[in-house]
C-alpha cells in the first residue's frame, strides 16, 4: 500500500512512530469511550500522531509521516463517517478512494497544508497518501467501529465511475444515442472538477454548482449484518486490503494475539484482512 520511502531521521526533531496502525491502537486503547461519545468527531483522538485536522473538508484527520520505520510509512488521511444505523453515511461532495495525491489535495486545502508543515513533516516525501474511513454504525445501542481502507469503496476507478454514471443519464434523456457520441460526452465529465465548479451565468441572480453525493451500495455496506456477518456488533475493526506483510506490520504496533484475524471477501471485488477486538461487553 506504499509507494515511496519515508524521510529518515538525520538530526532535527526526534523520530516519531505514527501510522494508521498507531492510530488504530490509540482507538483500541480508549475503546470504552465510544459508548459515551455522541458524535464521532468529538472522540478524543491522540493528537501526538495527528498532523492536521479539519471539519467539513476532506480529510477530517491526517496522520503524521512515520520517520522511525520504513515498514510503516504513516501519512494516512482519515475521514469520519458516523451513522445511527447500520448503513454507512453518505459521502458529501467527495467520492471515496483508496489513495490521494497530496499535492492536489493541499492545493485545495491550505489550512491542512499549513498544519502539516507545522507538524514538522516533509510533506513531499510521501506524494501519495492512503485514505481510510473511520466508520461507526449504531443499532439498538450496539456499535460497530470500523477503520477501513478506501479501496473497499473504490472497486472501479473514480473517473470510470463518473463517466459511466453520466452515460446512464444520457441514456435516460436520449434513449437512441449513438454509442460513440455517448462515449465522447461522458468522457468530458469523467473529471469531477469539470462540473463541480461554481458557474456564473449572465442575467442569473444565482450561481449554480453541481455537487456529488456518494452513497455506498448495499454490497459495499460493511455495516450490513447479512452481507458481512463477520463484522460483529460491539467490535472495533481494522480492515485492510490483503497483502502478505499485514500481520507483520500489525504486530510491530499491537499484540496480535489479542485480536481475531478474519479473512473477508468483498461482495464485489477484492480480499481484505480484518483485525477485530471486542469493543465493550454486551
Amino acid at each position: 500500500m506504499g509507494y515511496a520511502k519515508t524521510q529518515r531521521y538525520h538530526g532535527g526533531p526526534p523520530p516519531m512512530n505514527s501510522s494508521i496502525y498507531h492510530f488504530f491502537k490509540s482507538l483500541v486503547d480508549k475503546k470504552e469511550k465510544f459508548v459515551n461519545t455522541e458524535k464521532l468527531e468529538s472522540f478524543e483522538f491522540n493528537q501526538d500522531i495527528v498532523s492536521a485536522s479539519s471539519k467539513g473538508v476532506f480529510p477530517d484527520l491526517a496522520i503524521k509521516i512515520n520517520t522511525n520505520d520504513d515498514m510503516l510509512q504513516g501519512g494516512e488521511l482519515v475521514e469520519l463517517k458516523d451513522s445511527k444505523t447500520y448503513v454507512v453515511a453518505s459521502f458529501n461532495s467527495t467520492i471515496p478512494t483508496g489513495r490521494k495525491n497530496i499535492k492536489k489535495l493541499l492545493a485545495e486545502n491550505s489550512s491542512i497544508k499549513q498544519q502539516m508543515k507545522s507538524a514538522g513533516n516533509n510533506i513531499e516525501s510521501l506524494p501519495y497518501r492512503d485514505v481510510y474511513y473511520l466508520i461507526r454504525g449504531i443499532k439498538a445501542k450496539k456499535q460497530k467501529i470500523i477503520l477501513v481502507h478506501g479501496s473497499f469503496f473504490e472497486t472501479i476507478p473514480v473517473e470510470q465511475l463518473i463517466s459511466k454514471s453520466f452515460s446512464k443519464v444520457i441514456e435516460d434523456v436520449i434513449p437512441n444515442v449513438q454509442k460513440n457520441e455517448m462515449q465522447k460526452i461522458s468522457k468530458l465529465f469523467s473529471n469531477q472538477k469539470a462540473f463541480s465548479k461554481t458557474r456564473t451565468i449572465d442575467e442569473a441572480s444565482v450561481k449554480l454548482r453541481f455537487r456529488v453525493m456518494t452513497e455506498v451500495s448495499n454490497k459495499a455496506n460493511i455495516l450490513n449484518d447479512k452481507i458481512y456477518p463477520k463484522i460483529k456488533p460491539n467490535t472495533i475493526n481494522l480492515v485492510l486490503p490483503y497483502e502478505p506483510q499485514l500481520t507483520a506490520k500489525f504486530g510491530k504496533v499491537m499484540n496480535i494475539n489479542k485480536f481475531r484475524i478474519i479473512h473477508l471477501k468483498h461482495a464485489i471485488k477484492g480480499n481484505f484482512l480484518v483485525f477485530q477486538s471486542i469493543l465493550f461487553p454486551d
